[in-house]
């Protein structure tokens, strides 16, 4: 005998449910949607903002505030690994790194990040320094200098 030849009593899923068909069936009536209300319409279309009748959250939370947006410092970030393209005991500001394409143009300055080896002697001129690129860089023998940018 072979499972595939056996139909008789083998129910494959769930059966559909049959709604509207009498009281006897367990869905007859209202077939099962309750008596009236948005949820026993057809076609029902409910905004994916509402929230019952509760006060929906884009109308609570504030339309007018503070931001920090006008203040935020813009950087040009340079890592220390990048450094080793220019020569021992050169100095290297922003504009020899505009030079060789390494920064543009920021708003505020350029900030020299950490990331990486710094094998040769320089002197970096920057607005800002993180503390491991400053490490780094005196690690290296070299020396920092903190610049404002020129407006």
């Amino acid at each position: 005998m072979n499972l595939a030849d056996v139909k008789k009593g083998i129910r494959l899923g769930k059966s559909k449910r049959r709604v509207g068909r009498g009281a006897g069936s367990g869905l007859g009536k209202t077939s099962g949607r309750g008596h009236k209300g948005l949820n026993a319409r057809a076609g029902k279309n409910m905004a994916l903002t509402y929230e019952g009748g509760q006060t929906p959250l884009f109308q609570r939370i504030a339309k007018r505030g503070f931001t920090n947006g006008r203040f935020k410092k813009s950087f040009t970030v340079v890592n220390i690994a990048q450094l080793n393209n220019f020569e021992d005991g050169s100095v290297v500001g922003l504009e020899q790194l505009q030079s060789v394409g390494l920064a543009d143009n920021p708003r505020d300055g350029l900030k020299i990040l950490g990331f990486g080896t710094l094998e040769k002697k320089l002197t970096v001129k920057a607005a800002a320094f993180s503390k491991s690129a400053q490490a780094s860089i005196e690690a290296a023998g070299g020396s920092i200098e903190i610049v404002s940018k020129s407006k």
